[in-house]
């Protein structure tokens, strides 16, 4: 393999979230970090080597985003997801939540419904409840380990107030790469009472084999005229510490209010070395991002047959898409709390607890798969021994 996925980097001061503030998130040092979303891997010597060269130079002055770094989105788009946009539409933010803020100050006004569909990344209900809009669940539907869209209930919950729905594409925690047809009627849905959509699809690149992303907008113009798109080479390539997103509105008018918006706010500017890494990521990094999908993969497959056969109590909801994975732990009827002091203080690993994600997420656990095998390994044995000692 040219890429050494299987190398074990040591994080623990560098400041890392992850690995740094184990002892205020989980009360203890000593736990595998399988919570934050970012990965284990080295961030690819393609990008490291474009970003020395630019720190060689010396002066880190105010800088400005170059044709290369729109080209690089636009050639990115297209051959990966067969998604063409023109250079226009791609706006900044310094991160997905950020443009989740944006948007809904850009877009809604205080008092006006904003529509999530949990269980679905955290963030998502502060950056509704923030800025005081209301925020309504339109909850998943879980049935028989696979998760799907509840159509009848968006369209209760939809009343004059509702103004904007933000979405995860693929969807974050639960796995799902939605498929045209869910992403086809959800869009009729909002196009008929005029409701705007907000895609987070910042895992959009991490798809797992057998399966693909639909970009929402590559649907249609209609569907594009009512979407903006939220997407960053963050996730893919372990880049979330530059700050660098983007998004793509090809609709002139919220391109407009958006920017307006961001400029306000004076944090449109970005940095020198986040401009430098998405350019080299999405310029150089097919090859990289395919090697990723298969080792994830196997990561993947090897929480299920271990759970399989060892730990039936833990069911692994198939992902699609995205490095976490989904475990359903409600056989052992469990509070939240409860899952997370045992998974902690019993079995030395520290995930996210599925309450924090919204109704729906009780009994789950989310694991960040993003890591070498070895850790992975380690993981589920000790949290096997632990589950062995409640039986």
């Amino acid at each position: 393999m040219r890429w050494n996925f299987d190398e074990v980097v040591g994080r623990e001061r560098t400041d890392s979230i992850k690995y740094d503030l184990r002892e205020d998130v989980f009360g203890r040092k000593n736990v595998i970090p399988m919570w934050v979303a970012d990965m284990d891997f080295k961030t690819p010597s393609f990008i490291v080597d474009k970003l020395i060269n630019r720190v060689n130079h010396e002066i880190y002055g105010y800088s400005f985003r170059p044709p290369e770094y729109f080209n690089s989105i636009i050639k990115w788009l297209s051959l990966r997801h067969n998604w063409q946009i023109e250079k226009d539409w791609i706006c900044f933010s310094p991160g997905i939540v950020s443009a989740l803020n944006i948007c809904t100050l850009a877009f809604t006004r205080p008092g006006d419904s904003v529509i999530v569909q949990p269980p679905v990344y955290f963030p998502f209900f502060s950056v509704v409840e923030n800025h005081g809009r209301q925020l309504v669940y339109n909850q998943l539907i879980e049935k028989d380990g696979r998760w799907t869209m509840d159509f009848d209930s968006l369209n209760s919950c939809i009343s004059e107030k509702t103004k904007m729905i933000i979405i995860s594409n693929p969807h974050n925690p639960v796995g799902r790469a939605w498929l045209p047809e869910e992403l086809d009627k959800l869009a009729d849905i909002c196009l008929k009472n005029n409701i705007l959509i907000v895609s987070d699809e910042i895992h959009c690149d991490l798809i797992l084999p057998g399966f693909r992303h639909l970009p929402l907008t590559s649907i249609s113009e209609k569907i594009a005229d009512i979407t903006v798109t939220c997407i960053a080479p963050s996730k893919t390539f372990n880049l979330a510490g530059l700050s660098t997103s983007s998004l793509i509105i090809s609709n002139p008018v919220l391109r407009k209010y958006f920017n307006k918006k961001i400029e306000s706010l004076h944090v449109g500017n970005g940095n020198i070395f986040g401009t430098v890494a998405s350019i080299a990521a999405y310029s150089e990094g097919a090859e990289w991002v395919d090697a990723l999908m298969e080792y994830l993969d196997e990561n993947v497959n090897y929480v299920q047959k271990f759970c399989r056969e060892l730990i039936p109590e833990i069911i692994p909801v198939q992902p699609e898409a995205t490095y976490m994975i989904w475990l359903d732990c409600r056989k052992f009827s469990m509070t939240g709390k409860e899952l997370q002091n045992f998974f902690v203080n019993k079995a030395g690993v520290g995930m996210n607890e599925g309450s924090t994600f919204g109704p729906g997420g009780e009994g789950f656990m989310r694991m960040n798969l993003g890591a070498p095998h070895t850790t992975v390994i380690k993981a589920m044995e000790q949290i096997e021994r632990a589950v062995s000692l409640l039986r």
